[in-house]
Formats: structure tokens, C-alpha cells, sequence
């Protein structure tokens, strides 16, 4: 059938005409209105987020926590903007949002008790950023998982243990937290000496290598190191104990540190670290004499 042009021409300026202008028009603009005013509630929401967390800044409450919480606020913020916006559309369109409503929510209802535990997750979620339990890059023991948090998000936290394996936890199983990252870190190093040596002079030079490593990693140690004194008087020597803290994350590092300079230290003052020894008898075959020889072992 050939296409009839003034017909199509004639149906399409059917549109334009002053009835369909005068009907259409005010919901035009009131659709342009209300996406208007939905832009300027987000940008003004977004502002007030923005200085929210500006006056959270505290010793114990880092960027990346207050960059977690904002993004998460504006995304919030935003799609409940968007939400009542489509309702306001649809009213301007004359759909019964009421029914609408009340039919969205018996589905909600029918949802909700195969969605509990979702809905457990997401509430958890919220205490555990709004209460600052831990934030991204934070160092944490949660739900039987130690590890270092890479992710958080309303359903589930992200940790990458030390392993390399990265577990997904939902949010609602974190009962408890151990949280390494909040304030200074211990250093406890024990260093043990044999007993031919003054517990004066070893505690001497050791203050003196402690005072050094201060000066040097200043940056990450913010108390000591101290010499504590003797700890203990063990079977092989005394142990003797020094002391530090340090920021999060560099407590290993600071002890592997200080038990390397330990040992540089006490070997160029002669000092004797002991360790097990091994006495080898042997029985000469036309004597029958014994003859001992040591040979040390180390650990």
C-alpha cells in the first residue's frame, strides 16, 4: 500500500495544534521545574555533606574514612532525590501513586522475608561506617578474618589477608572488631645475652643504639625505643627487653629493624649472644679414650 504523505503530515501536525499545546504544556514545565529543583536539592545536599565531615576531622577519623562515608552519603542522597522525583513525574501524568505505593509494598512484604539477611547487612553496614569501626586501608580482625580492609560498602567488607586472598564478609556476621590501626602500635623486643656479660655495660650500649635508632626513624617511631631492663633469666642467658611504639602498619617493620641493628651493635662490642652448642665425643679405637670437640650450631 503506497504511504499516503499528507495523511502522515496531516497526523503529526495533529500534535501541534493549540488543544494539544495547551494540554501538555503546563506538565512539560512542571517536568522541567521538578528536574530543576531535584538538581539544586543535590547540589545543596552534597554541600552539606561536605561540611558535615569537615567538622568530623579528629585524630582517629582519616581521609580515606570521611572519603568512604562522603561518597556513600551523596550516592544516598542522590538516588532517594531521584526516587521521589519519578513519583512526582508520574503524579503530573496522573498515574495513582498511591496504588502504586501500596502495590510496591505487599511486594516489599512477599520480599522482605526471603531478604532479612539483606536487610541485616545493610543496617550493620551503617553502624559500622557512621560509628567509624574501621576504614579502608585499616589493619582489623573480623569474623575470624585478619587482614587489611579494601573495601566497605552497605551489604559486605572486603579484606585482603596477608595470604593474598581477599574475603567477603557480610557485613551482618562482623559481631566483633580488633582494629590494629587505632593509635600508636607496641614494639616489644627481646634480646638475649650470656651471662659473662655486665647487665650494666649491655644496657649502656643498648640505650646508646636505642637513642640512635630514634634519630633515625623518627618519622615512624613515636615513643622510645627504651631499654626496659631484665626481663628474665633464662637457661642459656639474660634476656633483655626493649620497648617502642609506632605508627599503624610499622610495628614489624620497627621490630625487624631494631633486632638488626641489635646484632650489629653487640657483635662490634664483643658481646656474646649465646646459643645452643653441640659436644661431639669421639672414641679413639686403640685407646679407648674419648676425645670431646665442640662445634657450635647455630640457631
Amino acid at each position: 500500500m503506497p504511504l499516503n504523505w499528507e495523511e502522515v503530515i496531516e497526523i503529526i501536525s495533529g500534535f501541534f495544534t493549540f488543544e494539544f499545546l495547551s494540554k501538555y504544556i503546563i506538565k512539560i514545565i512542571s517536568i522541567v521545574i521538578t528536574v530543576a529543583i531535584a538538581k539544586i536539592t543535590i547540589k545543596i545536599g552534597n554541600k552539606f555533606i561536605d561540611n558535615m565531615l569537615k567538622k568530623k576531622k579528629d585524630d582517629h577519623v582519616s581521609e580515606r574514612r570521611r572519603q568512604t562515608l562522603n561518597t556513600l552519603l551523596k550516592s544516598i542522597l542522590r538516588y532517594g532525590v531521584y526516587f521521589f522525583m519519578a513519583l512526582i513525574i508520574l503524579s503530573i501524568f496522573n498515574v495513582p501513586i498511591a496504588s502504586l505505593l501500596a502495590g510496591a509494598g505487599i511486594v516489599s512484604v512477599a520480599i522482605g522475608f526471603g531478604a532479612q539477611d539483606l536487610v541485616k547487612d545493610i543496617i550493620n553496614g551503617f553502624f559500622i561506617l557512621f560509628e567509624d569501626q574501621y576504614g579502608v586501608g585499616d589493619y582489623i580482625e573480623a569474623a575470624g578474618v585478619t587482614g587489611v580492609v579494601e573495601e566497605i560498602g552497605l551489604r559486605s567488607t572486603f579484606i585482603r589477608s596477608f595470604g593474598g586472598e581477599l574475603h567477603i564478609i557480610p557485613n551482618s556476621e562482623i559481631k566483633k572488631v580488633t582494629n590494629y590501626s587505632y593509635g600508636d602500635m607496641r614494639v616489644l623486643v627481646d634480646v638475649s645475652v650470656s651471662y659473662d656479660e655486665s647487665p650494666s655495660r649491655v644496657i649502656e650500649v643498648l640505650e646508646n643504639l636505642c637513642y640512635r635508632i630514634a634519630e633515625e626513624k623518627k618519622d615512624v617511631i613515636t615513643e622510645g625505643p627504651t631499654v626496659l631492663g631484665v626481663q628474665e633469666l633464662a637457661d642459656s642467658g639474660m634476656v633483655i627487653r626493649i620497648w617502642a611504639r609506632t605508627i599503624p602498619m610499622e610495628q614489624w617493620y620497627i621490630g625487624r629493624y631494631i633486632k638488626k641493628r641489635v646484632k650489629e651493635t653487640l657483635d662490634e662490642a664483643g658481646i656474646e649472644i649465646p646459643y645452643p652448642h653441640m659436644v661431639l665425643l669421639t672414641k679413639d679405637q686403640k685407646t679407648g679414650d674419648l676425645n670431646t670437640g665442640n662445634e657450635g650450631v647455630g640457631k
